[in-house]
């Protein structure tokens, strides 16, 4: 990590751009971009902004807990911004030379902020580097392109496509779909080359206007820091092109849902090696341990991989989420399963959680994920037995809304404690917020069925 502006790698970085701006950004609790903008002269001079801790409760409507003041002090703490220089990247949809920079947070005293989403990741990895282990995670990130939709009362339809025509029917792996939006995906790719974001395959998914891009595995907290930066690129880009790049989990109610796959493995620190596999090719009793723990965790830590009420559509038993998991079974190269473990080598041997939704916070959703298979590896705990056919016969398991999912990761001790107990009890407030914020609004669905009938 490169904190000093001195470096001189980072000034021939800014000289060579002739940035004249400096987007200093703070992922927040629900993965939105904070911070501020600021000269790029008086940024290369040293000074940086503050913002006050109170950002980290405020929820997706803006509001904040009624219970603030019993998680952040009352007079809002300043917080130091501290750049992560290895972040810098370009913005290339500013109209003058612009960089992006993602900081950490601190107190003026010099404490971490203990609940700053990137802070919950790196204290996770500190965990595994304790045990002289190094995971690896490969982000796979669903999106729906969608038309322009400036009233939130009439639902969302897609896009239009070079053809001119809707893309009404479901087109998954179709070439010739994602070349309806050849100039649109010729611009991401542009400005993610520009911004450095290891991005790899980008495929049609089973929605009509559904994409999935997947980047390259790697360090779990650079990984979660391109995925921030994409989605801010996703939308930026569509925005552009007269349309609307949306991550939520269920967009449209007679289309599937979008996920954010996660792929993970365990490298031993000495060796470099995969330690999910023997030299045989075996899977180790490290392998099982970890699952287990995800299998074990998963629904208590649900809130994190389904943060929002909408969340929960796209985990419903039903046929239009496609492929969704509903439980935590795991299976080889079985994507009914929750834990899907890919047919793969010794060094890539994997477990792919499925569960977690688009509309993560990607910090949140890899921290906890590995949370939990870390729990697994302390317990020396043991899966249960893989499963062959259709997960779906299992049944539903996990948490049915975000009230239920709360409720689960408030009552689970070990979670409070690997997480931060600050930061968890900081989550459930703004959490609980929004879910009551949500419940006081009459839908379409209420007004159409019950107005006249009841």
């Amino acid at each position: 990590m490169i904190e000093d502006t001195s470096d001189p790698r980072v000034r021939d970085w800014f000289e060579t751009h002739e940035i004249s701006e400096v987007e200093c950004l703070v992922p927040d609790i629900t993965g939105e971009a904070k911070g501020k903008i600021m000269p790029a002269a008086r940024y290369l001079n040293g000074e940086r902004p503050r913002l006050p801790d109170s950002i980290f409760i405020q929820t997706a409507t803006g509001a904040y807990p009624d219970n603030e003041d019993e998680i952040v002090d009352p007079a809002e703490l300043d917080m130091q911004l501290t750049a992560d220089l290895s972040t810098c990247r370009l913005v290339p949809w500013a109209r003058e030379p612009t960089a992006q920079v993602i900081h950490e947070c601190r107190y003026l005293n010099g404490e971490a902020v203990e609940v700053s989403p990137r802070h919950v990741l790196r204290r996770v990895l500190a965990l595994y580097e304790e045990m002289g282990l190094r995971p690896v995670v490969a982000p796979e990130m669903e999106f729906y392109l969608v038309q322009r939709n400036t009233d939130a009362d009439y639902p969302l339809k897609p896009p239009a496509g070079r053809s001119g025509r809707l893309e009404i029917s479901r087109r998954a792996y179709s070439i010739d779909a994602v070349n309806e939006f050849e100039d649109v995906f010729e611009d991401m790719y542009a400005y993610c080359e520009a911004e450095e974001l290891d991005i790899d395959t980008l495929i049609h998914e089973e929605g009509s206007g559904q994409m999935e891009i997947n980047f390259e595995h790697g360090d779990p907290l650079e990984l979660a820091d391109q995925a921030f930066l994409f989605k801010r690129t996703l939308r930026e880009v569509a925005l552009a092109h007269g349309m609307y790049g949306t991550f939520m989990a269920k967009p449209m109610a007679d289309e599937p849902g979008s996920s954010m796959h996660l792929h993970q493995s365990l490298l031993d620190t000495a060796t470099g090696e995969n330690v999910f596999a023997d030299e045989s090719g075996q899977a180790t009793s490290l392998f099982h341990h970890f699952i287990a723990g995800l299998q074990t965790y998963l629904p208590s830590a649900l809130a994190l991989f389904a943060p929002n009420v909408n969340s929960y559509r796209r985990l419903m038993p039903d046929s239009s989420n496609a492929s969704a998991p509903i439980n935590t079974e795991w299976g080889y190269d079985n994507r009914t399963v929750g834990l899907r473990v890919p047919h793969s080598g010794r060094s890539g041997r994997r477990v792919e959680n499925r569960i977690a939704g688009a509309d993560v916070n990607p910090y949140l959703a890899i921290a906890a994920s590995l949370a939990c298979g870390y729990l697994g590896l302390v317990d020396q705990r043991d899966p249960r037995s893989p499963v062959a056919d259709s997960a779906y016969a299992q049944g539903h398991r996990l948490p049915s809304d975000l009230g239920r999912a709360l409720e689960a990761l408030a009552g689970c001790d070990p979670l409070k404690a690997l997480l931060g107990r600050r930061f968890i009890e900081t989550y459930l407030a703004v959490k609980r917020t929004e879910e009551r914020a949500h419940f006081k609004v009459i839908s379409s669905w209420e007004r159409e069925y019950l107005l006249l009938r009841v």
